[in-house]
């Protein structure tokens, strides 16, 4: 089974005879380590078992290589990282926009919003726009946005400052971090 270098996820892989060492530290099939070995010998012992040498530690000194199946050592490697994405959270930002003259009930109907995307684990960036007068008086979106801000104080948490651009203030707010009692 002679093959060339194979990438798996953006990593190469020298196999067979493209290890380019004069030595290596061997495992063999059965996963036990061998020791320091010459590449020859290694490649004899791989190609009498019928699998390929494939070199997975080529920073270490020596370097290591395994003996096993590339195609079926190849498998393995995209399957461990396919479960690692899995496993990955993924976090959206989710936007709630509000004026400066909102009325309480349609300001606790955006904070029940933004409590939502927060206990789903999005970030929840605010959002107040202004338009004419009411330029003149960012204080009033501002006092709005730290009344959200209160009332989501117990799940989540500032990320950075206010800050102002053109007609809008901004805040986002991330979830904290739930500890775990075990």
């Amino acid at each position: 089974m002679i093959a060339r270098g194979g990438t798996v996820e953006n990593k190469k892989f020298c196999i067979n005879q493209f290890i380019r060492v004069p030595e290596v530290r061997l495992i063999d099939s059965a996963g036990v380590m061998v020791g320091v070995v010459k590449v020859a010998d290694a490649l004899v012992k791989a190609q009498s078992e019928g699998l390929d040498l494939v070199e997975i530690s080529p920073q270490a000194k020596p370097p290591v290589c395994k003996i096993v199946s590339f195609s079926k050592f190849k498998y393995e490697i995209e399957k461990k990282e396919k479960e690692a994405r899995k496993k990955q959270k993924n976090s959206h930002m989710k936007e709630v926009r509000i004026r400066p003259r909102i009325g309480n009930h349609d300001l606790e109907v955006k904070i029940k919003h933004a409590r939502a995307f927060i206990d789903a684990g999005d970030k929840v960036q605010l959002t107040a726009m202004f338009s004419g007068r009411e330029m003149q008086h960012k204080d009033l979106g501002i006092k709005v946005m730290d009344k959200i801000k209160e009332s989501l104080s117990d799940v989540a948490e500032p990320e950075g400052r206010t800050s102002s651009m053109g007609t809008r203030v901004f805040l986002t707010l991330v979830p904290k971090k739930k500890i775990k009692i075990s």
